[in-house]
């Protein structure tokens, strides 16, 4: 019988599952490849704050790349390396106030993610950068989810979100994907790919591999003020312009050539 708890999804995972994940041989063979593929576009980024929402990873070590001067990891579990506990559908932080927010499954394990990522782009500044890790639904973990049969050291109560349905609602948030790419450790094996890189046999196995990383960038249009032009000022036609013009055509009498009537 399907397990409910996995369809439906989006269950704050405990410290307990959490760190029986990070113990697995699995669970760190994916962290070590999520930190190396960090590594290829963190330090890129310009900023002076970057934020990491959620406990995934052992501290800061997923950050550990970016170049910035502040950095701060905001978790959802006690006691897991975290600088403070947080609601990621509700964060204690100034908007527009953050250069650079990191999601490392923090969506899957959210019952609201639409909320997360609200959030996530009021605190973001004008030109700020959002990274999302997260696991593809199409993958042989993603179907074992479905049908109840998950990794028993894999943390429970995932909602897998399909990378495709996530860029759409970045789309409506008023952001840019930058970047979308996939990798995994398992089946189908093979080399990371970026998402528009030349097709080959092996790129119809990419929605299947298990995970994904997605960069997007806040669109922001410019707002210009610019003043009302003067409107071109138009003579009253009543008893003006046209007054005027009708008492000079010929056999039209003037006003004081009118015919007084008597009462």
């Amino acid at each position: 019988m399907p397990n409910r708890l996995a369809i439906r999804g989006g269950q704050p995972f405990s410290r307990y599952t959490l760190t029986l994940w990070l113990r697995s041989q699995r669970g760190r063979r994916l962290l070590a490849l999520e930190e190396r593929e960090l590594r290829r576009v963190l330090p890129d980024l310009f900023g002076r704050h970057i934020l990491q929402i959620g406990n995934w990873g052992r501290g800061q070590r997923l950050l550990s790349s970016a170049d910035m001067l502040h950095r701060a990891v905001l978790g959802t579990v006690g006691e897991l390396d975290a600088q403070s506990l947080v609601e990621p559908e509700r964060l204690p932080v100034l908007s527009q106030s953050v250069d650079a927010v990191l999601l490392p499954h923090t969506l899957e394990f959210s019952p609201l993610p639409h909320n997360v990522l609200r959030e996530t782009s009021r605190v973001l500044t004008d030109r700020g950068r959002l990274l999302i890790l997260g696991f593809s639904p199409l993958s042989v973990w993603g179907l074992r989810q479905l049908l109840g049969l998950r990794y028993r050291a894999f943390p429970p109560g995932a909602r897998f979100v399909n990378p495709g349905r996530l860029c759409d609602w970045l789309e409506l948030l008023d952001f840019e994907v930058m970047l979308v790419r996939r990798f995994g450790v398992g089946f189908p094996w093979g080399a990371p790919r970026t998402l528009g890189e030349q097709a080959g046999l092996h790129s119809l196995l990419n929605p299947f591999m298990e995970g994904y990383l997605i960069m997007a960038k806040k669109r922001v249009i410019p707002m210009s003020l610019v003043g009302r032009l003067p409107r071109a000022q138009v003579r009253t036609l009543v008893g003006g312009a046209l007054g005027g013009a009708a008492s000079k055509l010929p056999g039209t009498p003037s006003h004081r050539e009118l015919p007084q009537t008597n009462e």
